[in-house]
């Protein structure tokens, strides 16, 4: 590793202070952005959406385990190699042990995608995962809250952008019909009565990357984008793409 710029310990510390007072001012402003995520309205959820975990057939309101809040990581499945996204699976191996979580804070964080369960059963035990992963197939879950393309079921639409914006600012791989997407959506409940709050897609989901957050500290910086990140159980493989059921 090549150092390309040095200084004496009174310089560094002069340019330190600098950036901590830009660190202290963007501390504030992602502090008013949680303020008014917060304050989003709530949308209530009246359909009966159908899941599948190990307990068998379930519906939403059981996907809180009995706490006030839900958080759903909306797992893309990439269904023309019946394998879970490396990306989000990256993603997932930055979430934490969710006691804190699930304990400290009244909410459960769970993963859905569409497919089958007893190939995601198959895939959480390859990852080593112990969060709560259901199945949404068969149900508008996806379909609803945007992360499946099904032109039959519901116009294309991802990132709050249709599929003619997609398109148009070269986004088209986000609008492939039968495809699916990431993102991250949650849910509140209140006797029952499960209510939507926020959904996001894309950078709004970077808020889960850890690993980001403390290579962000280093001067090398991220060093690999999102979508180059291989699933964990290749690195030292002869082939990183190679995967295994």
């Amino acid at each position: 590793m090549n150092l390309s710029h040095t200084a004496s310990r009174g310089e560094w510390l002069a340019a330190r202070l600098d950036l901590l007072a830009k660190e202290k001012a963007a501390s504030r402003q992602l502090a008013a952005l949680a303020e008014a995520r917060r304050a989003l309205p709530a949308v209530a959820i009246d359909k009966d959406f159908g899941f599948e975990g190990p307990d068998g057939k379930v519906g939403l309101i059981d996907l809180f385990e009995g706490r006030s809040q839900l958080i759903v990581y909306h797992f893309m499945w990439l269904h023309d190699i019946d394998e879970g996204c490396p990306r989000c699976s990256f993603v997932v191996d930055n979430m934490p042990d969710p006691i804190h979580l699930n304990e400290g804070a009244n909410t459960t964080l769970a993963l859905v995608s569409r497919v089958p369960y007893p190939r995601l059963r198959q895939f959480k035990a390859r990852m080593g995962w112990r969060l709560p992963w259901y199945s949404s197939q068969g149900s508008d879950f996806n379909y609803d809250f945007r992360v499946s393309n099904d032109e039959a079921k519901t116009p294309i639409e991802y990132n709050y952008k249709d599929k003619a914006t997609l398109v148009r600012e070269g986004l088209e791989h986000f609008a492939v019909n039968g495809a699916d997407n990431f993102g991250v959506s949650v849910f509140v409940q209140d006797g029952g009565q499960v209510f939507h709050t926020y959904s996001a897609y894309g950078v709004g989901t970077d808020v889960m990357l850890g690993t980001y957050w403390f290579l962000d500290l280093t001067p090398l910086g991220r060093q690999r984008y999102i979508t180059e990140w291989p699933w964990h159980d290749t690195y030292g493989a002869p082939d990183r793409h190679e995967h295994h059921h």
